[in-house]
């Protein structure tokens, strides 16, 4: 569960610092306020699916012990890759935009990769929940709840 908190807590700030370089870094290249550059979304993701998203996870590995199991393992590090990966071209792609670049197919192609492992890390995430959804318990503190599936 640490490092569910540690990452939640680091794309938090992380997030925040995204938002806070657009701003400056399109005031600086003087980038017309309004025009649409990858970078005005970039803390948005970051925020969302890195601080947001695991903040959700945090609670329901409180609440069903998901961490120790293989599969969430394998989520939370293929997830991290995925939102990395994605921001990480966000940013590059916004970054050249603002300086008026043309961005290229290799960047759309890391991009793309990052939304697969988004997508397949939380299909992962999903079926580690169901395990712990169908055997029918739920570990809240000190007492056992029933399982949703009833």
């Amino acid at each position: 569960m640490k490092k569910i908190f540690n990452a939640a807590f680091t794309y938090m700030i992380i997030g925040v610092l995204a938002g806070l370089f657009y701003r400056e870094f399109t005031k600086a290249n003087d980038f017309p306020e309004g025009e649409f550059t990858q970078l005005g979304v970039a803390h948005t993701h970051l925020l969302t699916l890195g601080f947001i998203v695991l903040l959700i996870v945090l609670a329901l590995d409180k609440v069903f012990g998901l961490s120790g199991t293989k599969l969430f393992s394998w989520f939370f590090w293929l997830y991290n890759v995925g939102v990395i990966l994605t921001a990480g071209m966000m940013v590059w792609h916004g970054s050249l935009t603002v300086l008026g670049q043309q961005s290229n197919a290799m960047i759309a192609g890391i991009a793309g990769l990052g939304h697969i492992a988004l997508s397949v890390s939380l299909v992962l995430f999903f079926l580690a929940l169901r395990k712990k959804v169908v055997v029918g318990k739920a570990v809240t503190g000190d007492v056992e709840a029933t399982s949703l599936s009833r």
